[in-house]
């Protein structure tokens, strides 16, 4: 798989990222492997054709299910985290293979044109998006409590006690954890791969009482009393929804890394895209993510690596690197009416190394969503006509011959006959001069440009989960931190 191209100005953050490896990898819970290409003067990169195969049979980094440990300074949970449908997925035994390309893309469409209809609601009189630096918290309006379905990928905690290992997935952008939970048969709740949660089985579980502060605190997913309990649901962007009793117990992260009490819905009543998967960790901004309950323990930061390849696993971390050290930071920004969503400022794009053309930064001030549910990246239709362009420009030189379009994806090549393939790099900028060189899996998708326009000039772009993949991403509550090949 590619590496991604070194300048002499990465060259510091290169050498940051060799050496978390290497002490990571001594303590077991980050993969093995290490990525090389053959790389041009910073303009091109060489891959194997191999490398951008969509998926495989075997993980590389064939660890235990729960295999994470603290690090060195004690004050950091990790975790290992796979896709959802890949080898390295401890549930992938019990699920159906993975759904065809197409119909993973129609379905991030429905995700990320949710999304944007999110954030478009946060323009004032003038019809300027309201974003605000992040250094004071916001409020939730209080409209219909929807969410955002369509993930990927997966992580495995423990929950209760004793504790009940549970495979859940992992969602930037939205606020409530929960699990399937006993008793509950199907259709309510759909097939998992080990025993449904038993809140009866622990000692430490608890339902919420209605007149509890974590009760109102769910406002928008809040869906009023039972029996002195409080109920929450969650409708997903996709049609998707849980339904069941708020509650609280002991989240286990990692072997010495507890979270009591940890407040989660107890599901009762599930349907849409689940299959296969316990539960959800949410990872949003507000009050009752994971993010925000763990702030004391970890201060309120966190940081993941995607996995390059469905074989091959990455990290999420709570608490840590305590340091910007190394990263390429931004500003945290907060679209006023959607405050769940870690928004940036992406304000231009290079292929080959020099800037693409033609695209003013005013098309970027609708801000740009971070988040790990969306596929591929959506971008004002003026800078994605842009890009593309350049990047078929680019192509052309090798005589690749094109492919059939796949749903969204219109610039496509087949590159069956090839052992090697030479791509042009891409960058991605942002406020305050951070820059972020996406590796080859995060320029090219089942043989794709692996972008797409959003609805008009000056909506909200989303930065997908294909172009985060192998960078480690960093959250520390002010600014946003990419540093890559970390995985």
């Amino acid at each position: 798989m590619a590496a991604f191209v070194v300048s002499p100005s990465q060259l510091h953050r290169v050498l940051l990222v060799s050496s978390f490896l290497c002490a990571a990898g001594a303590l077991g819970f980050l993969p093995r492997h290490v990525a090389a290409a053959r790389v041009g003067a910073g303009s091109y990169v060489t891959v194997s054709a191999a490398s951008l195969a969509a998926s495989g049979t075997t993980c590389d980094d064939p660890a235990p299910a729960i295999a994470p440990r603290q690090l060195i300074n004690g004050t950091s949970a990790v975790l290992r985290l796979a896709h959802r449908h890949g080898p390295c997925a401890p549930s992938r035994s019990s699920v159906q293979p993975g759904p065809p390309f197409a119909e993973v893309l129609r379905a991030d469409q429905r995700r990320a044109e949710y999304i944007q209809r999110r954030v478009s609601g946060a323009r004032g009189s003038n019809g300027n998006l309201k974003l605000t630096a992040s250094s004071r918290p916001a409020t939730v309006p209080a409209t219909m409590g929807y969410s955002i379905g369509t993930l990927q990928y997966v992580v495995t905690v423990s929950l209760g006690t004793p504790g009940v290992p549970q495979t859940v997935e992992l969602d930037t952008g939205s606020d409530v954890s929960w699990v399937q939970c006993k008793p509950c048969a199907p259709p309510a709740c759909y097939s998992q791969k080990g025993p449904l949660f038993d809140p009866a089985g622990s000692s430490t579980y608890s339902a919420v009482p209605c007149a509890a502060d974590a009760c109102l605190e769910l406002e928008i997913f809040g869906e009023g009393c039972s029996s002195s309990q409080c109920r929450y649901v969650v409708s997903y962007g996709d049609g998707s929804n849980t339904t069941g009793v708020y509650g609280s117990d002991t989240l286990t992260l990692s072997p010495g890394n507890t979270l009591s009490p940890f407040l989660f819905g107890c599901g009762y009543a599930q349907t849409g895209l689940f299959a296969g998967i316990d539960g959800l960790l949410a990872l949003g901004r507000q009050s009752m993510s994971l993010k925000s309950q763990a702030s004391s323990a970890y201060g309120g930061v966190f940081s993941y690596c995607l996995p390059p390849k469905q074989t091959s696993t990455g990290y999420l971390t709570l608490g840590a690197p305590s340091s910007a050290s190394g990263f390429a930071t931004t500003a945290l920004l907060t679209a006023w009416n959607a405050p769940t969503f870690y928004m940036v400022m992406l304000t231009g794009i290079s292929v080959g190394g020099q800037p693409v053309g033609g695209v003013p930064t005013s098309v970027f001030a609708g801000g740009t969503v971070v988040d790990t549910g969306t596929v591929v990246t959506r971008l004002p239709p003026t800078a994605y006509a842009a890009l593309r362009s350049t990047f078929r420009t680019a192509m052309a030189r090798y005589g690749y011959p094109s492919a059939p379009p796949i749903g969204i994806l219109d610039t496509c090549y087949d590159f069956s006959r090839y052992d090697a393939v030479t791509l042009p790099t891409v960058a991605l900028a942002f406020g305050g001069g951070a820059k972020l060189a996406l590796e080859a899996p995060g320029i090219l998708s089942s043989g794709c440009l692996a972008f797409a326009p959003n609805g008009g000039d000056g909506d909200a772009a989303i930065l997908g989960n294909v172009q985060q993949r192998s960078v480690a991403v960093r959250f520390d509550g002010s600014s946003v931190g990419f540093m890559p090949g970390a995985c």
